[in-house]
């Protein structure tokens, strides 16, 4: 009966246990339970009492924006700010310690004293501070020196040191270069998207993740809990080519400072698929020196000049006006509904000569061969713009491209000289890129593509969108007109405006551009007061092109003849370009090498080095001596190899050995080498077999 009894007491007092430790663990889970989301310190406290915790957004790092070759032209910079909890460090550390903490702090932040540092971290303990702060926005690498200081080497919980708080800064680490096209994203009130940046932030940006803060009394303080991961930001593939791009942005800016310019911007693009590999926008600051601060490349409007005449000589062919073999009278003066128009060569002229010839001198003769073309039906040639793509936007990714504005009729301003204005590039306007665009499209076989600047979005690592070529018209022109104006543009370079910028590697196809600025006072004045715009368009090499490219500045006080202004900057960057570009050139080993039958020359030298370049050429070889040192024989049709006797007592014999096996072989046997020539050892002077005697000096010669 107590046997029974005693059974039931244990069995009893064993559930008793059991289910005491199940509602521990239940307590334990359910008080984690509610702290994580109600922020309570535990389920005994008051309910009504909680930490005072707040879930705030964690913000990923944004992803970089680099060129196509992979080189980061934007990217994000962790920062941290380093703070300090000295409550939390032993009485016997702190009081060993501190002066060392405060010099190591002085050290890397000499802007305070020693005695400062240790001032206000002793007082701030004394005080029950437990958020001090040391630093604000230290690079990791600084982080990382802080870390290993006197007592903040002990960690957060012994050391107090807290540096979990980043600051994740945009950084662009080729500054003022193609800063304005990369751009940037603000909110402020409303979004404001600039450049690639602007464009592509929903990619860039990434997933906003969540976690815990803790109020203290010195204010908001991360706990270090995460709710929700982040999704760090995709990477932006742009179209640019950095090495093009630092050719086009030096070139531009050395003859901006040249020409005492105000403006000026430089695209290069590649003609098949319209994906933009270099463009520079610099403007003269009040300070000196040159920037971007504006994008004038695609947001600045103006007229183009006489790099329109390709669109005014390409409609009167397609709608069969005239010949490019007609001839003319470019007498220099020409009188167009009771205005006076004048050749560039103060009115001197060409004397009779054909469309084609006149096209090439620039000659504005060709206002006057327009307007008695179109006198009569002004709208069919407004119609021949529109086909060739020159009245609307193109549609690029980046903000900012302005309509073209091109007069039409019976609105305000038309008149019977527009015709002949707009022939020559006045009255209507468009920026650099969309007449970059025309004449690539006269480049790539009358096909007009859309300009990109970005090629693929990824995300770690991963492709999640490629951007393709993108054709807004398939063909321009006709064949016959293309084929003509290609050699138009061929000829503005042998018999032309352009013909001293040629290159002795390739042809350049292309057109000079002169255009006479509104003043300030919104007038045409006379040469003296007036600015102008140089500009230089075409395409490299002229019979199968690859880039097309646009030069243009503004207000220039040198010169302002598009050729001498804007066609060497021209010039130069197609030469540079061409020079480092591999489809320009035919590889040296494109022929597949020849495996000669005859037996290379192996030196003596360390068994190592010999068998090692022997096996890395594939080369068959037979090793008779397995030793240190080994020469060669080739006599028997075959590499042997065999061993070269050094005799530890006697001078070795270091002929035929390179200078670095010969020192090593006579320094390791105790002598002094003295050296002369370059090659291997062609004599020595102690002869090999001589006793050995340590400190000997001995002059080996090479050849």
């Amino acid at each position: 009966m107590s046997k029974d009894l005693d059974k039931k007491f244990l069995k009893r007092r064993a559930f008793t246990v059991y289910f005491t430790f199940v509602a521990l663990i239940l307590v334990v889970l359910y008080s984690t339970a509610k702290l994580q989301i109600e922020g309570r310190s535990s389920l005994f406290n008051d309910v009504d009492k909680k930490l005072p915790v707040q879930i705030v957004k964690r913000v990923p790092r944004m992803g970089e924006i680099l060129d196509m070759n992979g080189i980061p032209l934007v990217t994000s910079v962790t920062f941290y700010d380093i703070h300090m909890d000295p409550t939390v460090v032993d009485q016997k550390l702190f009081d060993s310690d501190l002066a060392g903490l405060a010099a190591g702090l002085h050290r890397m932040y000499p802007d305070k004293k020693v005695r400062d540092y240790e001032n206000e971290i002793r007082s701030a303990r004394e005080n029950k501070s437990r958020y001090l702060l040391i630093r604000k926005r230290v690079t990791n690498d600084e982080r990382k020196m802080l870390n290993k200081l006197p007592i903040f080497k002990e960690g957060q919980m012994k050391g107090g040191i807290i540096d979990n708080e980043e600051t994740i800064l945009r950084k662009k680490p080729y500054g003022n270069m193609l800063s304005r096209t990369l751009g940037y994203y603000r909110f402020d009130k409303k979004e404001l998207k600039v450049g690639i940046e602007g464009a592509f932030y929903h990619y860039l940006k990434g997933e906003d993740g969540e976690e815990l803060e803790q109020r203290i009394s010195s204010g908001w303080k991360k706990t270090g809990k995460i709710i929700k991961d982040a999704v760090e930001g995709a990477n932006v593939i742009t179209s640019i080519d950095k090495e093009i791009q630092e050719v086009a942005h030096s070139e531009l800016e050395k003859q901006m400072i040249h020409m005492n310019a105000q403006e000026g911007c430089v695209i290069v693009m590649d003609v098949k698929t319209g994906f933009v590999r270099a463009i520079a926008n610099l403007s003269k600051q009040e300070k000196g020196g040159y920037a971007e601060s504006y994008n004038f490349a695609i947001g600045n409007a103006e007229v183009p000049g006489s790099t329109y005449k390709l669109a005014s000589v390409m409609a009167g062919l397609e709608d069969n006006k005239f010949k490019i073999t007609d001839l003319v009278n470019a007498n220099g003066s020409y009188f167009i509904a009771g205005a006076k128009l004048s050749d560039s060569n103060h009115g001197m002229g060409y004397g009779r000569i054909t469309i084609k010839k006149a096209f090439e001198k620039s000659s504005n003769v060709i206002a006057q061969i327009m307007y008695r073309a179109y006198r009569s039906e002004p709208q069919k040639f407004l119609d021949r713009l529109a086909q060739f793509g020159l009245t609307e936007k193109l549609g690029i990714d980046i903000e900012g491209e302005k309509k073209p504005f091109v007069p039409q009729l019976g609105t305000t301003g038309w008149s019977a000289m527009s015709i002949p204005w707009m022939s020559i590039g006045y009255e209507l306007k468009q920026s650099p890129l969309q007449t970059l665009a025309f004449y690539n499209a006269v480049a790539n076989n009358g096909t007009l593509v859309r300009p990109q600047f970005v090629q693929q979005i990824k995300r770690s690592g991963n492709v999640i969108k490629t951007f393709k070529p993108v054709i807004i018209k398939d063909q321009i022109c006709s064949k016959s007109t293309l084929a003509v104006m290609k050699a138009c543009l061929e000829g503005v370079m042998t018999n032309g405006t352009g013909h001293d910028l040629k290159s002795s590697f390739f042809t350049i196809a292309g057109k000079t551009g002169t255009a006479k600025l509104l003043g300030d006072n919104k007038k045409f004045n006379d040469e003296k007061m007036s600015f102008y715009q140089a500009s230089f368009v075409g395409y490299f090499p002229a019979n199968k092109p690859i880039y097309s490219c646009i030069v243009v500045i503004s207000k220039p006080k040198r010169e302002y003849y598009g050729a001498r202004v804007s066609g060497t900057v021209f010039a130069e960057i197609a030469n540079k370009v061409y020079a480092s570009a591999l489809q320009y050139h035919k590889a040296v080993n494109s022929k597949r090498a020849v495996k000669s039958a005859d037996l290379p020359k192996v030196k003596a030298a360390s068994n190592r080095d010999i068998t090692q370049i022997l096996k890395s050429f594939n080369l068959r070889y037979q090793l008779n001596d397995d030793t240190e040192w080994i020469q060669s024989d080739t006599l028997k049709g075959s590499i042997h190899l065999n061993r070269k006797k050094i005799h530890k007592k006697l001078v070795p014999d270091v002929s035929g050995l390179t200078a670095k096996d010969a020192i090593y072989l006579l320094e390791s046997a105790g002598m002094i080498v003295r050296m002369q020539g370059k090659g291997t050892v062609k004599s020595q002077s102690i002869q090999a077999g001589n006793p050995l005697v340590k400190g000997q000096l001995i002059k080996i010669t090479l050849n």
